[in-house]
């Protein structure tokens, strides 16, 4: 009886150690699946930016600070990658802020700038979530 009780608690305990390992491996996907997206997005936006194309820069700035923001709320708390990641990420999203806040009618060299460096901290929290900047799926 005692035997068949161990037995059980192990089990259990073993179901939710998977549970949390399985649970991790998922958030662990997701952010390196919306870390993809945004590498090739803060890509896109500097190379709009590039060709002048003041939309392109806000639509893509846009999609950067979404994704960092997703990331962020999946982000474990005690991952000391993932505060390095969380700095950079709020650059990234400080400075999209800052293209978003110059609006569509203005010179398109203007918002490069800020770009350049959202894309740069993009880089910079990419490298530390281990996923390779440029990369995914758009």
């Amino acid at each position: 009886m005692l035997i068949t009780v161990r037995l059980t608690i192990l089990a259990v305990m073993c179901v939710i150690g998977c549970a949390d390992v399985m649970a991790a491996e998922g958030g662990l996907k997701e952010i390196r699946e919306h870390a993809g997206v945004m590498a090739k997005d803060a890509e896109d936006m500097v190379m709009h930016g590039g060709m002048g194309d003041t939309k392109a820069i806000l639509h893509h700035c846009r999609e950067v600070t979404r994704h960092a923001q997703a990331i962020l709320k999946l982000l474990p708390p005690a991952d000391p990658h993932g505060k390095e990641a969380a700095v950079h990420l709020q650059e990234a999203i400080r400075q999209c802020q800052r293209v978003d806040s110059m609006g569509v009618n203005i010179d398109p060299g203007a918002p490069l700038n800020p770009a350049t460096k959202a894309r740069a901290a993009v880089r910079e929290a990419a490298r530390h979530l281990s996923v390779p900047s440029g990369s995914g799926k758009h």
